[in-house]
């Protein structure tokens, strides 16, 4: 029997667009970010998002993250993120290893967002002085590691903290696509309207192949940026690519259809789970209490997914399983 897979987004299959922009970039063309498709994200992505913005394409998400805050931090600084926060327990030490020591400072908080009384409170006990680490940036995830989108209100408070302590603000937007579908608003509302200076733009989760977009807002790129890109070993040869396959998604707004269908099968399986729900559906993801004899039952029944601790599971929606695609693991939950 072969499953059917709600264990990753990763896993999820290339759109049909995305195959044919790849095919379509198979033309001798400037090598590495300098030909014509790696050129134009600028302006695709300014006019996406309303405002001017710098934007660097890179194949994954964890160097997405690593070099924006490595860009924004120096080795002897510090990052405030949320204590299970993907650039601490799931990077492998990428931020510290790109920023070149720079330490995590993890702090607690509800559905996988900041505490904010708990950030003022942990960055006004820090001495300023030469003994202790100094945070030079704040990172939050959105949807957040719980699945749940952060609002842009939220977003703003979170920045007015880093403003008034001279740190710089990064969005992890692997799912940033589901969070915008959620929340139906502009993709400036919630970032840089917000206060964000910069942000890691997820596409492979949501279609494309290996395809990420590092997007910064107000200037807050510029020199260091495509240094620590190639030093880090992710400028590659042909990264026209890449750059067709962010192109493919942002045609049409593709990237945001295919969140909203993803998000739409994510919502089919919250009503079979009903109360067995630990966080409200937000995005793709679903948190579910289940014994370990349930789980084996429907991984029996042909169903794969991560187990989420003792007693839990973690299902992820992808973008090709829309409603219809998830009701026979709805109807099996709901049988339970």
């Amino acid at each position: 029997m072969t499953a059917v897979r709600f264990f990753s987004d990763n896993a999820a299959t290339v759109h049909p667009a995305v195959m044919e922009a790849l095919a379509a970039a198979n033309h001798v063309d400037t090598a590495y970010d300098g030909d014509a498709l790696s050129r134009s994200l600028d302006a695709a992505f300014s006019d996406l998002f309303e405002t001017e913005c710098e934007v660097v394409w890179i194949s994954t998400g964890t160097a997405a993250n690593s070099i924006i805050l490595a860009h924004f931090v120096r080795p002897w600084q510090g990052i405030l993120c949320y204590e299970e926060a993907h650039i601490e327990v799931d990077e492998c030490g990428a931020p510290t290893f790109f920023s070149g020591g720079a330490q995590l400072m993890t702090l607690p908080g509800p559905g996988a967002k900041i505490d904010t009384d708990a950030l003022k409170r942990r960055i006004a006990g820090i001495r300023k002085d030469v003994h202790q680490v100094q945070p030079a940036a704040i990172s939050i995830t959105n949807a957040t590691e719980y699945g749940l989108a952060w609002r842009p209100d939220e977003v703003r408070e979170i920045s007015e903290i880093a403003k008034s302590g001279g740190l710089k603000l990064h969005m992890d937007g692997a799912r940033f696509a589901n969070a915008v579908a959620f929340l139906d608003c502009s993709p400036a509302d919630v970032t840089w309207r917000a206060g964000v200076d910069a942000l890691s733009f997820g596409f492979t989760k949501n279609g494309a192949m290996m395809a990420e977009a590092l997007v910064f807002f107000g200037g807050s790129g510029g020199a260091g940026v495509r240094e620590l890109k190639k030093r880090g070993g992710h400028l590659l040869s042909k990264g026209r690519f890449v750059a067709a396959q962010i192109r493919a998604m942002l045609k049409d707004d593709l990237w945001l259809a295919n969140a909203r269908a993803a998000n739409a099968g994510a919502a089919a399986l919250a009503a079979a789970c009903g109360n067995r729900l630990m966080y409200p559906v937000e995005a793709n993801e679903l948190f579910v209490r289940i014994t370990a004899e349930e789980a084996a039952d429907l991984r029996a029944k042909g169903f794969d997914f991560y187990d989420w601790g003792s007693g839990a599971a973690r299902l992820v929606v992808s973008w090709d399983q829309d409603a219809a695609a998830v009701g026979p693991l709805a109807a099996a939950i709901a049988a339970l």
